[in-house]
């Protein structure tokens, strides 16, 4: 049984009332949770209090889940980054919406952001997906901080061929549903489903 499956048949039980069940889920699940919550706030009380609210959520509904639209990961994923925000709202307004309208503008670093928000092992999995040329430009790229300049002496192609690859593999991730297809279902300004 791999770890979907597992966290799966976790959330059936935990709707069936196992206190067993949930514990063994937020053991799974906590680091992964924290580490995209604290990546947001900054701060570990705050990246705790984030955790909270997700797990209770995740207690309270369970039903919210559905395999269709891709891995439990991802959806945790998608729920801790909006409950952050949420505590970012009301914090610091202001500082949210710079946040925001930053990731909204449309520039080479918006792709960057997207792929920034949802956390890093998913990515991976998904990443495992796409041409290995593709996957060799973006893991240069986002992950080691290369120029297009950089990669395409290292890969030994043209400038432009290493942009097609970026563009052609982000566009290759975006369509596996198991990491994007919840942060399109979450509907941007309704949170609180």
């Amino acid at each position: 049984m791999d770890r979907n499956q597992e966290s799966v048949q976790l959330l059936q039980d935990i709707r069936a009332g196992s206190r067993q069940a949930f514990d063994h889920f937020y053991e799974l699940h906590i680091q992964f949770v924290f580490q995209i919550a604290f990546q947001l706030v900054r701060e570990q009380a705050e990246a705790e209090d984030v955790c909270h609210d997700v797990f209770l959520e995740v207690l309270q509904k369970t039903t919210q889940y559905q395999p269709a639209k891709g891995s439990v990961k991802a959806w945790l994923a998608v729920k801790t980054r909006s409950r952050a925000l949420d505590r970012l709202r009301k914090k610091k307004p202001l500082l949210t919406d710079e946040w925001e309208q930053k990731m909204g503008k449309e520039e080479s670093g918006a792709d960057l952001k997207v792929l920034e928000q949802i956390e890093k092992d998913v990515l991976f999995d998904a990443l495992k997906q796409i041409p290995t040329e593709q996957r060799e430009a973006i893991y240069r790229s986002y992950y080691q901080g290369e120029t297009h300049k950089e990669i395409a002496m290292t890969m030994q192609k043209p400038l432009g061929s290493v942009k097609s690859l970026i563009r052609y593999g982000l566009n290759n991730l975006r369509k596996q549903k198991s990491i994007f297809h919840w942060a399109k279902s979450s509907g941007g300004g309704n949170h609180h489903e």
